[in-house]
């Protein structure tokens, strides 16, 4: 059963003016920053993520107003190309109390915008009859 979803858009001009490495540091994990760097377009990258953490809290319903941080938010790319959340400090008990058991993350950017959505799921056991 779905419990939470999040869609979130970042527009990709004014992302990068603001980029510097101090705010590098401050939204993202060492992993996401080394991953991001590596790419031709590092600022796309770095935008899906932001995007893919701004979703992720909606999808939880809370935010930095209710002590979210942006590192509690990570975006993992594994070896074989899909990208997946992994939940740290708030994000993480959030998600256990309110029984999400599977996570399910889309990326994308074009040339103006990149978009993440978020569907957060638990399972649900049938009733017995």
């Amino acid at each position: 059963m779905i419990t939470g979803t999040g869609t979130d858009i970042v527009a990709l001009g004014k992302f990068r003016k603001r980029l510097d490495p101090q705010l590098i540091d401050e939204l993202f994990l060492p992993d996401e920053q080394s991953y991001c760097h590596t790419q031709a377009r590092p600022w796309e990258n770095f935008a899906a993520r932001f995007a893919a953490k701004e979703a992720t809290f909606k999808a939880l319903g809370a935010g930095l107003q209710q002590g979210l941080r942006w590192h509690d938010v990570e975006v993992v790319r594994h070896p074989d190309g899909p990208v997946s959340l992994r939940l740290h400090g708030l994000a993480a008990r959030l998600a256990a109390d309110q029984g999400v058991t599977a996570s399910h993350l889309s990326l994308t950017h074009s040339s103006d915008f990149a978009v993440a959505t978020v569907i957060l799921e638990q399972t649900v056991s049938e009733a017995p009859s």
